[in-house]
């Protein structure tokens, strides 16, 4: 489990209470964040208070004050409609975050290689963390793939996190922590949850916005939108 220290005292909401929802309610409890959690299934908040986890009614919560909104990636927040709790985050001006972003700001002497792709980033990502414990370098692996982010163990100074990362993951970071970014290629997916192929290219090229200086981007050139992506990064 990933420690949280900036999260001591702080306020999150998690929404989603899935294998990844779970990890963050557990890793921000103990951090010491004050949390409230919600899914909609019954079943799994029942699960959720056994492990500990406080679950609130977040449509019925003043989210004003929180530190952010943890949205589990299988909730939309803009297409084809934002759940109501992301809803009201946005008009609370929270900001709606992942679980990888709060690994990102923990793990801040880490490197961190970030995998996309409509294909084979799961191959990708495994193949690139194999390689890394097979040189001997500590390595995590994990991100949309499993195990969640913050259920991976903390790799100190110099260790290596390799996370495969979804569109939806993609529209949910804002830290420029990756020393490489590695996008596979395009083809129409997801397009109802970006509004369109436009929406869902957006949200692949936002990964190499989130390449810290000095960093590396690695782009698969077999398909026409990956091409558009290489070429304007080039100019």
């Amino acid at each position: 489990m990933i420690a949280l220290p900036f999260a001591i005292n702080e306020r999150y909401a998690v929404l989603g209470l899935g294998t990844s929802g779970l990890a963050t309610a557990r890793a921000l409890v103990a951090s010491g964040a004050r949390v409230a959690a919600w899914d909609d299934a019954s079943a799994t908040r029942d699960a959720a208070l056994g492990a500990g986890i406080p679950v609130a009614g977040l449509a019925d919560t003043d989210l004003s004050g929180f530190k952010a909104l943890v949205l589990s990636p299988g909730i939309p927040s803009s297409f084809p409609k934002p759940h109501p709790v992301a809803a009201q985050a946005k008009a609370a001006g929270v900001p709606i975050i992942c679980d990888v972003e709060l690994l990102l700001r923990a793990q801040t002497s880490a490197r961190f290689l970030g995998v996309t792709g409509t294909n084979g980033k799961s191959t990708v990502t495994a193949l690139l963390g194999h390689i890394l414990n097979q040189a001997g370098l500590v390595t995590e692996i994990g991100g949309n793939l499993g195990p969640p982010a913050l259920s991976l163990a903390a790799v100190g100074p110099n260790g290596n996190y390799v996370i495969e990362l979804s569109s939806y993951q993609l529209e949910l970071l804002q830290s420029r922590a990756l020393t490489v970014g590695v996008l596979l290629n395009i083809t129409p997916d997801h397009l109802d949850r970006h509004g369109g192929m436009d929406g869902y290219i957006a949200a692949k090229r936002r990964l190499f916005g989130l390449i810290k200086n000095g960093g590396t981007a690695v782009i698969g050139l077999d398909d026409e939108p990956s091409r558009a992506v290489a070429a304007e990064l080039q100019a």
